[in-house]
């Protein structure tokens, strides 16, 4: 019994709040007190002042715990877990179960990872009646994010007592890669209207010469597949019909060395590169090609085999959440080993790497030369557009002058390794972070449309 009261008497003195009209209040009479010295006729005010402030405190007060659950509130997050670079939508329903209107504060107790001090949702709730309260949230690294309780601090009737209530409990969220931007693509590619987003129509050129059948000419058929051998034998003009080569093999390498613990807007360019990737293997995927995923840094670390199918996503998705980045020193020779030992066929091999320097590039492109000879490998890095930016300035003083001087040989030096691997037979990709899924689905559609794969 001893313990109940006692548990009762914690919970109480732990979610009970004076507002700032009780303070006030409370000076005003205190200050009353202090003239009544003065002038005998206020002797009186300051006692009767008081006595109404504690019982007007006593009456809000049995009024808000005279409910044990008065609020009731529930965050909701839509398929279970979040989007990492995009705006996740978190809902948080409210109901008020007293029989009068309530002014609330609402805290939800966010992930640390995201620094928010100061998050509150303050709104007015009718009596037994529910509010839905919305807000977004962006988080910039996979992994696990867990969410506190909801904290609802609820005034009653006369304003003069706050009773917190602490709902809900501890949420373990994780963070998947852009699933998000996947879908958006996903969705205007099943609509045709991916010009839209950014990607290019690229005119097909020549032809696919995987073989679909054979069938009798009609008008508009290209004379120059003619069958002459199904001609003869069925009297009647035949031709060979052709169809879009499907199953080609897609892989996508990720370097997760420490050029690409690189920060650009709050994520490092692996998070760039695998969104990217989450999005170019679910194109593949819907071009009827067969995606893969190769990871690497010091040593080989994941290696999935490119398939079709409707699972194909939901295994990419699950490797890419568990990858993070080494702080050693890439070695290529293994990516190499890598491919040369498990890619049998002929494949895509699309490299998100970063290069800052011609010599950094060059003691690489041996392995990249050898990974080009038996596949068709494109090569993607970085352009670092806060340099891009000192380029675009007009220096005001000498030391202006040196930094611009500076920065263009460091963007200088980017076009040179573009230049470098063109010229070793490497398709190659410069492109911005935060332009880095457009500019890789146009350079994967133009591949499929020149047919050089």
């Amino acid at each position: 019994m001893l313990a109940r009261i006692w548990r009762a008497a914690k919970h109480w003195y732990f979610s009970f709040y004076l507002n700032w009209t009780v303070y006030a209040i409370l000076f005003a009479t205190a200050l009353l007190f202090v003239f009544s010295f003065f002038w005998p006729v206020l002797i009186d005010v300051p006692g009767i002042l008081l006595m109404l402030l504690l019982v007007a405190v006593f009456a809000d007060t049995v009024l808000m715990y005279a409910k044990n659950e008065g609020i009731a509130a529930q965050r909701i997050i839509t398929h279970g877990r979040l989007s990492n670079g995009d705006e996740n939508r978190i809902t948080i329903n409210v109901h008020n179960n007293y029989l009068f209107p309530v002014q609330t504060k609402v805290i939800d107790e966010v992930p640390p990872q995201l620094q928010w001090r100061k998050f509150s949702l303050s709104t007015r709730i009718k009596a037994k009646s529910k509010i839905t309260l919305e807000y977004v949230l962006k988080p910039t690294e996979r992994g696990e994010y867990v969410f506190g309780r909801v904290l609802v601090l609820a005034t009653g009737v006369l304003r003069l007592v706050t009773r917190k209530f602490a709902l809900g409990a501890e949420e373990v969220i994780p963070v998947y890669p852009s699933f998000i931007q996947m879908r958006k693509y996903e969705l205007l590619a099943v609509s045709n209207r991916l010009s839209e987003a950014g990607v290019k129509r690229i005119r097909r050129l020549g032809q696919s010469t995987e073989f679909e059948q054979i069938k009798e000419y009609v008008q508009g058929d290209d004379y120059r597949t003619v069958n002459w051998k199904a001609t003869a034998r069925k009297s009647n003009l035949m031709v060979n019909t052709y169809t879009d080569e499907k199953s080609q093999q897609l892989y996508c390498a990720i370097d997760m060395g420490r050029s690409m613990k690189m920060p650009f807007e709050e994520m490092s360019l692996l998070d760039y590169a695998i969104n990217s990737t989450l999005v170019l293997s679910n194109t593949a995927l819907l071009r009827k090609d067969k995606a893969g995923l190769l990871t690497f840094a010091n040593t080989a670390e994941t290696f999935l085999p490119a398939a079709r199918g409707s699972t194909q996503m939901e295994r990419i998705s699950e490797n890419l959440y568990k990858q993070k980045t080494r702080f050693l020193e890439s070695d290529f020779e293994q990516l190499y080993a890598q491919i040369r030992q498990r890619l049998k066929q002929r494949s895509l091999v699309v490299l998100y790497s970063n290069f800052e320097t011609p010599y950094s590039m060059e003691r690489q492109l041996p392995y990249l030369r050898a990974i080009a000879k038996y596949h068709l490998l494109l090569v993607v890095f970085f352009e670092n557009t806060e340099v891009k930016k000192v380029t675009l300035q007009k220096p005001e003083s000498m030391e202006g002058i040196y930094v611009k001087t500076i920065a263009e040989k460091m963007m200088h030096e980017k076009r040179i390794i573009e230049k470098r691997l063109q010229q070793n037979g490497i398709l190659t990709l410069l492109t911005a972070p935060q332009s880095l899924t457009i500019n890789v689905i146009n350079k994967y559609l133009e591949i499929k449309a020149r047919n050089i794969l």
